[in-house]
């Protein structure tokens, strides 16, 4: 067994990387799928949108050959609708609240009607929105991720001047740098940044970094209000025997640099266990296997009722060939020399619920081995605890606290995204966004 790169050729990273959820390849398909719509009252499928994009009425512009208002329709509630397009969980959300599970008939292909009509406004740079007159107020953004650039469309829509000042070389936050390279490629994400700065007056200043080259005083002294959306991106520690052995790697620096370096750069094993069962682990799992892993296991410590990622997605990871095994959790990671060998797991069973509503497991006493050469864990993400309780922001084990206006406990700075829920949908924190900047309109007296 060896962990090593380029294992296959470019032809075979390509279609192995290719789009997994396909555009229409043409107008009448489009309009075909535009009018199996029922147009329902009071619609099911835009209440279970955490934007609340109006689902029916772009649905029902496609139809009438007015694409561009159904862009317009998509991007006044979701200005990353294109993105979300490409990675929203639809089966937990639009889709599967369509009125046609119901009635046992496949439900209507809003993501990729939503994806028709956004890409089109993309790849021409249609300008669908006028941006109001300079009004002399300045709002910095910390992280040009899906918050933070929802919160400075919004704002520049007002005629707000946004900075965004970004830790990264690139926006886009956890679209470029954390999902799967099948749902959205680099060049995608790049493409939606731009569409969506290109309103005027955002700017995005790279390499800034909250704590390191980049003070909340500073901006306090120089801006008339701030948004924190820096996200999360500590990955969970195991702390078990030999989680420093070499093979061991956190998925999210895993899928960074496979975004960042490109498919042939990364080292993949022959045999490779992942740990954990969400979205990120399944990403994880799935590019291992198409950069070449001979054999790829999940490891989830609950069964699949209790699994976090959707049916879906883990339907991606056995198609790919990925095996699971339920009901085990991370004991030890046993090596030679230095370098993995072997996975040494607890059998579980599950007892009572825990907090959040799922059964809680509990050990067996029994254990398995895996032979594996690498270790991806993937058992969840903690906020930046250590740079939220260095300043003097009100947190909850890292998270940062803030009312109902998204207002922290310091005057002028607001929050959203993932800093303050722990970890959600894209989706959720284009809302948190938008949530923060009508607070800051309101806080600067510009509503």
């Amino acid at each position: 067994m060896a962990i090593t790169n380029n294992r296959l050729t470019k032809e075979q990273y390509e279609q192995n990387f290719s789009d997994i959820r396909p555009p229409f390849e043409n107008k009448t398909a489009a309009v075909v799928e535009a009018n199996r719509c029922l147009f329902c009252y009071d619609a099911p499928c835009t209440k279970s949108c955490p934007t609340s994009i109006n689902i029916p009425k772009f649905i029902k512009q496609i139809s009438t050959d007015n694409v561009k208002g159904s862009a317009h329709t998509i991007f006044i509630s979701n200005i990353m609708g294109a993105g979300c397009s490409k990675v929203c969980p639809v089966e937990k959300l639009c889709e599967g609240a369509c009125v046609y599970n119901l009635l046992e008939e496949e439900p209507i292909q809003i993501a990729r009607l939503q994806q028709y009509s956004t890409m089109k406004a993309l790849q021409e740079n249609w300008q669908l929105f006028e941006r109001k007159p300079a009004n002399g107020k300045k709002v910095a953004i910390v992280g040009a991720g899906p918050a933070g650039l929802s919160c400075a469309h919004v704002l520049a829509r007002e005629g707000v001047e946004a900075t965004i000042y970004e830790k990264e070389e690139k926006g886009g936050g956890l679209m470029t740098y954390g999902i799967a390279a099948y749902k959205v490629t680099p060049q995608f994400c790049e493409d939606e940044v731009n569409y969506i700065t290109s309103i005027g007056g955002i700017e995005i200043k790279y390499n800034q970094e909250l704590g390191k080259n980049l003070s909340l005083s500073d901006l306090q002294q120089n801006y008339d209000a701030i948004y924190l959306g820096i996200g999360v991106g500590v990955a969970r520690q195991l702390d078990i025997p030999g989680e420093d052995l070499l093979g061991v790697v956190d998925a999210i620096k895993f899928i960074y640099e496979l975004r960042d370096k490109g498919y042939s750069a990364i080292p993949i094993g022959d045999k490779v266990a992942v740990i954990g069962m969400g979205m990120t682990a399944i990403d994880a799992a799935t590019q291992a296997k198409r950069l070449g892993a001979k054999e790829v296991t999940m490891i989830y410590r609950r069964t699949q009722e209790e699994m976090p990622c959707t049916e879906y997605e883990l339907n991606i990871a056995k198609l790919d060939g990925c095996e699971i095994i339920w009901l085990a959790a991370p004991k030890e990671v046993k090596g030679v020399n230095g370098k993995v060998t072997q996975l040494v797991c607890h059998v579980m069973k599950l007892g009572e619920p825990d907090i959040s509503g799922r059964r809680s497991p509990v050990d067996t006493g029994e254990t398995i081995t895996l032979d594996v050469d690498m270790v991806i864990k993937a058992a969840g993400q903690v906020p930046f605890e250590d740079l939220v309780k260095g300043s003097s922001l009100d947190n909850k084990n890292g998270k940062i606290v803030i009312d109902n206006n998204s207002a922290t406990n310091i005057q002028g700075v607001f929050a959203g995204g993932d800093a303050v829920n722990g970890g959600k949908e894209v989706v959720d924190a284009v809302q948190a966004g938008k949530d923060g900047a009508a607070a800051i309109l309101r806080y600067l007296k510009l509503f």
